[in-house]
């Protein structure tokens, strides 16, 4: 267990000097993504530097608490985009930012396989004895893991099924499971959008009203040296444009 500490403190603090003291273009923007957003950050990205041309937005995708972590750490972020909002309070909360954060989507659960299923008797389906392995993420770092184990628990099959749960340390890391490792998952419903996985799954929406609703918080940082530039990408993500897009790949935004 000490080892296994130290190991992981050195990772990190290697991790962060090489964010640290490798240069980066005066206009670069880095951000923390959750990695939830692994499919529509690109065109969001795209879509701002159409009319910024001078700006690039450099993401790091990783699960919410280990980016929330790092950033706790110093690592050089001008901005998050978290899986909920519990972390860009905490960050708000502990002055890393002087903005208090917003909700820039919300987003939702299914069920997938790699494999075609009966999704319309789910609950039957995950608790079968053919049904051996449950991809969701760790509800211990990530937002969408949290949401997995309520609506498991709400719809009264949670203590028959957990022992079956493999655990993702994100939900792109969960995704890979569902696909490979494990029967069926529960995952983000951005996770359908990627383009390698079109005709190739099988999935289903968690009934919405078994969680509550992943409102999504995004939080400006104090301490990058870009932060008139993030600013601007962080009025981005609230355009109508942007709204599009999120829209696109599954996410609800307000009008």
């Amino acid at each position: 267990m000490i080892i296994g500490g130290f190991v992981k403190k050195f990772l990190l603090a290697l991790w962060l000097f090489f964010l640290l003291v490798v240069p980066a273009d005066a206009r670069d923007i880095r951000v923390a993504v959750s990695a939830n957003l692994a499919y529509v950050i690109t065109p969001l990205i795209q879509s701002f530097e159409r009319t910024h041309s001078d700006i690039h937005v450099v993401p790091i995708l990783g699960s919410t608490g280990k980016l929330t972590t790092q950033i706790m750490h110093g690592a050089p972020y001008a901005l998050l985009l978290s899986a909920d909002m519990d972390y860009a309070k905490k960050l708000y909360q502990a002055g890393f930012s002087s903005q208090a954060p917003k909700v820039y989507a919300k987003g939702a659960l299914v069920y997938l396989s790699a494999k075609p299923r009966d999704f319309s008797k789910i609950y039957t389906l995950l608790s079968a004895s053919s049904i051996r392995k449950i991809a969701v993420a760790n509800p211990k770092t990530a937002p969408y893991g949290v949401a997995a184990k309520e609506a498991l628990e709400k719809a009264g099959i949670y203590q028959k099924v957990f022992s079956k749960f493999v655990y993702g340390e994100s939900i792109s890391q969960t995704l890979s499971y569902a696909l490979k490792a494990a029967d069926i998952g529960l995952v983000a419903k951005s996770s359908i959008y990627a383009p390698s996985l079109k005709g190739h799954i099988y999935y289903a929406d968690v009934n919405a009203s078994l969680y509550r609703p992943i409102s999504q918080g995004m939080v400006l940082l104090n301490k990058s040296p870009s932060l008139k530039d993030a600013q601007l990408f962080y009025d981005y993500l609230q355009s109508q444009d942007a709204k599009r897009i999120f829209r696109f790949y599954g996410y609800q935004v307000d009008e």
